[in-house]
């Protein structure tokens, strides 16, 4: 596989590391996932195995290997040695002291190895004035904005999906390829710095501009857009819709699907902001078109007009739909103590020549570790002493 020849240390926690981690491992890298003894508390949120382990885990630890290690137990820093000597990248979202501890920041691990790659996830970044600080998902979103303009007029909402650590691990994943094309061409490792502050800026780069470009100042409107209309959740006779609508031809397409041509040429519609800003008058329109229909009239006849909809599902909605089975884009393993296989997701990107995979189920803490240390240079009497020492 494409990266078959890559080994990757993960010291990664919860989704950030572990998913940029994943990303490796689908296209063929040897991911050493690093538990602690027991398992790491990322492993046991949203349990649906009878040992513990969550969705979540089982999802973004799939084709990796464990290795449980303290660091602070006897041979426990000989070991991390051993392990970023046969490593390419070392993926950590650990607060920076806590790295320093272990002897696995920057400097430490290229005194070890000079060519390595150091992947590192933080909160803010590893310096400025929020460097020391930890924190998760939740407060990127706060921070950058996007939970200021989520939800309804009476309170913010932070989003389900927990996008700023999903968006990190991928701008992470693509930096640490990065840098590997750059050790192939020149043979100098580096340092990939990934932050979900950083993240979340970067996903608000429109909504900074044009506050601080044109002075608007936006506020929670719900699911409205705030540059097109009609875009928003509406109801029908038996569900829910989401419609999308964007540029003059498309408005244009939804007014003649709806029955409404005078507003093609109406005087608060004649461009996408002069939409979004007197959406009440085409909700006027919209709400009580979608309430005589089902949610499936309402898709078939926008889909006739090549206006984007679809409808709001339930999860079980989400596990049958069509486009999800025909596509693939689950894939159901056995996992030890599951009662039924659990429904992974399939690697999201596909390539046509060199495709990544699901090889292997998320594995069992300290599964891996014979197996690993052995591959280290440690004999069978040597791994019995980590054991015994609870080193491993």
């Amino acid at each position: 596989m494409l990266l078959s020849n890559i080994r990757v240390i993960d010291f990664g926690r919860y989704i950030a590391g572990p998913y940029c981690g994943m990303m490796l491992a689908d296209f063929g890298a040897d991911v050493i996932r690093i538990d602690r003894r027991g398992g790491s508390e990322d492993r046991y949120l949203g349990p649906v195995a009878a040992s513990g382990e969550g969705g979540m885990f089982l999802s973004i630890n799939r084709n990796k290997r464990s290795l449980t290690l303290s660091p602070a137990q006897p041979g426990g820093r000989e070991l991390i040695r051993r392990l970023v000597e046969s490593a390419d990248v070392v993926i950590a979202n650990l607060p920076l002291a806590v790295m320093k501890k272990m002897g696995i920041d920057y400097d430490s691990l290229k005194a070890i190895k000079p060519d390595i790659i150091l992947t590192m996830i933080s909160t803010f970044g590893p310096d400025g004035p929020y460097a020391e600080r930890v924190g998760f998902d939740a407060v990127a979103q706060a921070m950058s904005g996007a939970m200021r303009l989520t939800g309804f007029a009476e309170s913010p909402v932070r989003a389900l999906v927990p996008f700023e650590d999903y968006g990190t691990a991928l701008h992470a994943a693509f930096g640490t390829m990065a840098a590997l094309h750059h050790r192939e061409k020149t043979g100098q490792g580096q340092l990939v710095d990934a932050s979900l502050l950083a993240t979340g800026v970067t996903f608000m780069a429109a909504f900074l501009a044009e506050r601080r470009v044109t002075g608007i100042r936006r506020e929670r409107q719900g699911n409205a857009a705030y540059w097109a209309a009609p875009s928003d959740a509406y109801k029908t006779k038996d569900g829910w819709v989401v419609v999308a609508c964007n540029g003059g031809p498309m408005f244009a397409r939804w007014a003649r699907a709806v029955g409404r041509e005078d507003l093609i040429e109406h005087e608060h519609t004649q461009t996408d902001l002069d939409r979004a800003d007197h959406r009440e008058t085409i909700d006027a329109a919209m709400i009580p078109w979608c309430r005589r229909r089902t949610t499936q009239q309402v898709i078939d006849e926008l889909e006739r007009a090549r206006v984007p909809v679809g409808p709001l599902y339930t999860l079980d909605e989400t596990l049958r739909d069509p486009q999800v089975r025909a596509r693939g884009l689950l894939e159901y393993a056995p996992y030890p103590g599951a009662p039924q296989d659990v429904p992974l997701a399939a690697p999201p990107v596909r390539l046509s020549t060199t495709p990544a995979n699901i090889r292997a189920r998320a594995p069992q803490p300290g599964e891996h570790n014979e197996e690993i240390l052995a591959e280290l240079g440690y004999a069978a009497e040597e791994i019995e002493r980590l054991r015994s020492a609870e080193t491993v």
